[in-house]
């Protein structure tokens, strides 16, 4: 690992990210949703008594009705929409479905949630771990999808093709390795079965393992643009279904990464 790599790798690779995941266990997580229906049933506006509830939550995964919840990614990266879509379905009757489902699928609210908001409603150390998780996952998913996109338009201008797979080319392109040999690599060294298949939870933690290899693994110059790529994607995608986007592709958080040049 290089030193300008630890110098500037995601904000919670320190002690203060176990404590998202392990300080105080005790809390169950049916007080907090019973915290939550109160303050509801009290008259509060139910975003930021979501956000409240999301503060106060401590268990890092779940299986909720067969079905498995992982809010950590890494053990660094918080997927709060995923835990406010847990805490949602637990008091679906109290808040309207128009707006759950206007939160959940399109990032969109009746009530100011801009990155402050977020920040001071959930507290400082969960903030910074969707922080990563949003640069980890969400732009390392826009990335990908920007390189796949770029290869198809570079297919249908030629008239023979490329006789590789796709996502080998998506990932030889933006990792310098195959997906075949850097999904091995993540599985060898999280003590994972290797196999053909990958679960969703699993695709995320690959995902962010990416992240994490492409800042160690690249020079900064590619690591910048590559970067700057995923923003310029994401905030495409967000135009798209918002008509502005939620993001800029030079937004860079100040105490996450430097992606400077």
């Amino acid at each position: 690992m290089s030193p300008w790599y630890r110098r500037h790798t995601v904000a919670t690779v320190n002690a203060q990210t176990s404590q998202l995941a392990y300080d105080d266990l005790t809390r169950d997580p049916q007080d907090v949703i019973a915290g939550l229906r109160a303050a509801l049933l009290a008259g509060a506006p139910w975003l930021p008594a979501l956000l409240a509830a999301i503060k106060r939550w401590r268990v890092p995964h779940e299986v909720v009705d067969e079905r498995h919840y992982y809010y950590l990614v890494g053990s660094e990266a918080f997927d709060w929409m995923l835990l406010a879509e847990r805490l949602l379905e637990a008091v679906a009757d109290l808040v309207p479905e128009n707006e759950r489902e206007a939160l959940l699928f399109a990032g969109q609210s009746a009530y100011p949630l801009d990155a402050a908001t977020l920040k001071r409603e959930i507290g400082p150390v969960k903030y910074r771990a969707h922080l990563n998780f949003l640069y980890g996952v969400t732009v390392e998913e826009a990335l990908q999808l920007s390189v796949e996109e770029e290869i198809n338009k570079e297919l249908r201008c030629r008239a023979w093709g490329f006789d590789r797979r796709l996502d080998e080319s998506v990932y030889h392109r933006i990792y310098l390795k195959s997906r075949d040999d850097l999904l091995a690599a993540f599985r060898e060294q999280r003590n994972l079965p290797h196999g053909t298949q990958i679960t969703f939870p699993e695709l995320k933690e690959f995902t962010y393992w990416l992240f994490k290899y492409r800042l160690a693994q690249c020079d900064r110059a590619k690591v910048a643009a590559d970067t700057r790529r995923g923003l310029a994607q994401l905030a495409k995608l967000d135009n798209v279904r918002h008509g502005a986007p939620s993001v800029s592709a030079t937004d860079t958080p100040p105490d996450f990464i430097d992606i400077r040049l």
